[in-house]
């Protein structure tokens, strides 16, 4: 039986330890120094770039373990997206369904485009500048980094090195995508801002300055017959078994799937896919489970409601601030000597062509509220959705537009518009032939969806 004392039971509560100190750290910074809390850069990627700073640092660059935060970033974005699935969704305005769906068609294309910026960048790198140790397929890590945040870049990031190195590639592939997810949080804040900034003093956005303080009811808390807060069982207790449950299920079926023969094509492409898509196989899950819930209640089967979406809200929260610490700090700079003139090219770009054709978009869908609808979807397509949310209440506070609702519920439009696409993941990287002709088809592919969004309207009849 091993001590208590050893340090090795108490590993993986140090990583945690240095993660919620940092955390706590950088609330406190962004509370009390003005030009943090102007940024709206989000507590958590400050903390992680402080961990960051401090790495190089002897003593603490050895209690730092690279692999255990890859881990907490894996785990913690799988984790948050079943939070999010399992929650019953509750519209607090009017949105139409159309609406929803184009906003989804618009987080794809957008996908799409920063795909294609990043390859525009990475194949001509590769093809003339450095052929030894980088990746012709790398400009794609830019949407998953950009559009998805740390988890699916780390994801992709870790399964794109193991295809450069099948091909005899030096490429850390980790380093390059949590950098750019990085970057896109430090984009969506210091360029929302900057631009909200420059419309204030033309004279086209009118911010009072006001803190929108939120203010919660009763039923905000809970719903009709759902289980007490403590009985038996604690209701987050209840909450956490459900999640991890979930999870659960999420990691039988990855599991299952690696298992299958699935021939040459599922070998190359899908079973290494299989891996990275945990926030897919969460959500689609954790909706399978809540349906079955739903019918439980209503055949009466389940007397009490067991789901709260409260709580859910807060651990899907944790789960992402925790995520974005934990990619931060996992970043390795050694890694990324040769690297720097490629990322900022790919960042740049990234940041260039994803404001115009956002702000394009939302000039055509959104006449009423362009700006709201731009800085909800600037910021999440540049970090997360609570990136898109903290731009939105500095020009929204009560959240009176649509905006907040359709950058809410289209998540699962955006899901099935994009995966398709997201297959090119898996085809694109075996070889320099298969990254091209992926651009062309994600070029067809944002031809369609351009001529979806900027369609014309239909005139109505006369009666």
């Amino acid at each position: 039986m091993s001590s208590f004392a050893d340090l090795s039971a108490w590993s993986w509560l140090i990583q945690f330890f240095i993660i919620v100190v940092a955390l706590l750290v950088a609330n406190l910074i962004r509370c009390n120094v003005p030009i943090f809390r102007r940024s709206l850069l989000p507590s958590a990627l400050l903390a992680g770039l402080i961990i960051l700073c401090l790495k190089p640092i002897g003593a603490f660059s050895s209690l730092v373990d690279r692999h255990a935060m890859e881990v907490v970033t894996y785990h913690a974005l799988g984790l948050g997206f079943v939070a999010m699935a399992l929650k019953n969704k509750k519209i607090k305005s009017a949105t139409s369904t159309m609406k929803v769906v184009e906003t989804g068609a618009v987080t794809a294309s957008t996908y799409i485009l920063q795909g294609l910026a990043g390859l525009l960048v990475t194949v001509p790198f590769f093809m003339w500048v450095n052929k030894s140790d980088f990746f012709y397929s790398a400009g794609l890590l830019l949407p998953m980094g950009y559009g998805q945040g740390p988890g699916q870049a780390l994801n992709f990031g870790t399964t794109f090195s193991q295809w450069a190195a099948d091909q005899g590639i030096t490429f850390h592939g980790s380093d390059f995508g949590l950098s750019i997810a990085a970057t896109g949080f430090i984009v969506g804040s210091l360029v929302g801002v900057v631009f909200m900034n420059i419309l204030r003093r033309r004279g086209k956005l009118n911010i009072s300055g006001e803190t929108f303080v939120e203010r919660y009811t009763l039923a905000d808390y809970e719903s009709e017959g759902e289980i007490p807060h403590s009985e038996s069982i604690d209701k987050l207790t209840v909450q956490l078994c459900l999640v991890l449950l979930v999870y659960a299920l999420v990691f039988l079926l990855m599991f299952g799937i690696q298992q299958l023969d699935l021939g040459d094509f599922g070998v190359k492409t899908l079973k290494p896919l299989v891996w990275g898509f945990n926030f897919l196989w969460g959500t689609l899950l954790g909706v399978l489970v809540k349906w079955i819930i739903g019918r439980l209640r209503k055949s009466n089967l389940m007397q009490r409601e067991y789901i709260n979406n409260y709580t859910l809200d807060r651990i899907a929260g944790t789960c992402f601030d925790f995520m974005i610490v934990a990619g931060t700090a996992a970043i390795d700079f050694n890694n990324l000597r040769g690297l720097w003139l490629p990322l900022i090219l790919v960042c740049t770009l990234g940041a260039v062509v994803t404001f115009w054709y956002v702000l394009r978009c939302c000039k055509k869908l959104y006449p009423d509220y362009v700006y709201e609808g731009f800085f909800s979807m600037f910021g999440m397509l540049t970090g997360t959705a609570s990136n898109g949310m903290i731009l939105l209440r500095e020009i929204d506070p009560r959240f009176e537009t649509p905006a907040a609702n359709n950058l809410v519920l289209q998540t699962i439009p955006a899901l099935a518009f994009g995966f398709p696409v997201l297959l090119l993941m898996g085809f694109a990287p075996q070889s320099l032939t298969d990254t091209i002709i992926s651009m062309g088809i994600m070029v067809v592919a944002l031809i369609l969806f351009a001529l979806f969004i900027f369609r014309r309207p239909r005139k109505k009849k006369r009666e």
